[in-house]
């Protein structure tokens, strides 16, 4: 096992320098720099934006500009932030640690919920639970997470719920303990939280459905029942540990997919997260802060998947790397 982690991790290095390659050119082929929207501003003069240019290598061509920034990665720098005017790694860290916090909430609320009622509709098909089940998860495929997060903060603002509606902290928050500080946080993190681990449970309670049900009707399990074992053991100890095997695959997945989903919602809770924030960078053509946001998702991909296989080789004894 570890010589397999240590070779994905070699081949980890070619892979990212591809999509490093391949991201920055995608970037410069919308038109446009940050630098043309600070030229509609008429108190900054043409002598500024040239320094500027100068200053983060805007001037040279693509290909210069990518080598440059590739330099400075491979020295441990992400450049500089057009937009902040400050080193991106100081503009990532004030935002990662409240993505990890809303991401982890989200896939805790995702992952606990899913697993259960999968489980559940699949023992006792076409039951009232089970349509009630299949048609919520059916209903939470089709809101999209947007509208979902401006439909509860409706209903806060209608029906005066003690919840806050934006932010991640309250404005006395400096002056709260250390418990009322955390319960502060965990009210504000509660909606976006609902929002991101619903749009993942409904996909992920239609697949572990149908994997347990699939499972449950293999020959193993029949012999199982024939022998005279208890149902629970049948279905959590011979049923779940093989319907459980494609969805440890898609959760390698869902780590990078966080970081993009939490995008749109946090601009509608207003949480001060990494995905808004990268959202904007895109938008302005912040170059360095953008590409810095392709890497870590590209990154959380990689070691997703590696996780993924691990748990696969843990979780299914038939699977084994040599």
């Amino acid at each position: 096992m570890r010589t397999y982690i240590l070779r994905r991790f070699l081949q980890a290095i070619p892979l990212l320098l591809a999509i490093s390659l391949l991201s920055f050119f995608i970037m410069q082929l919308s038109p446009g720099s940050y630098l043309d929207t600070m030229r509609l501003n008429p108190d900054v003069s043409e002598e500024l934006i040239e320094t500027m240019k100068r200053q983060y290598g805007l001037d040279k061509s693509v290909p210069e500009q990518y080598f440059h920034w590739l330099w400075q990665i491979l020295h441990g720098n992400l450049g500089e932030s057009f937009t902040y005017q400050v080193p991106v790694t100081h503009v990532i860290k004030t935002r990662v640690v409240n993505t990890m916090i809303l991401s982890f909430a989200a896939m805790v609320i995702a992952w606990g919920l899913s697993i259960p009622i999968g489980i559940y509709s699949a023992t006792h098909k076409y039951t009232m639970g089970d349509n009630i089940f299949t048609s919520l998860a059916f209903v939470g495929l089709s809101i999209p997470n947007f509208f979902f997060a401006l439909l509860l903060l409706f209903l806060i603002v209608k029906f005066n719920v003690p919840l806050p509606i934006n932010g991640m902290t309250s404005i006395m928050y400096d002056f709260m303990s250390p418990i009322g500080k955390f319960i502060d946080i965990l009210k504000h993190l509660l909606v976006p939280a609902i929002v991101l681990g619903t749009a993942s449970m409904a996909t992920l309670t239609r697949i572990m459905r149908g994997q347990m049900i699939e499972a449950m009707r293999s020959d193993y399990i029949r012999t199982a029942r024939a022998k005279g074992l208890k149902n629970n053991k049948v279905v959590y100890k011979h049923a779940f540990r093989n319907a459980i095997n494609p969805m440890i695959t898609i959760f390698g997945f869902q780590i990078s997919m966080l970081l993009s989903g939490a995008a749109l919602t946090e601009t509608v809770t207003g949480w001060p997260g990494l995905g808004k924030m990268m959202l904007t960078a895109v938008r302005s053509k912040d170059l360095y802060l953008a590409m810095a946001g392709l890497m870590i998702g590209s990154v959380l991909l990689i070691i997703g998947n590696l996780i993924a296989d691990i748990l696969l080789a843990v979780s299914d004894p038939r699977i084994r790397y040599s």
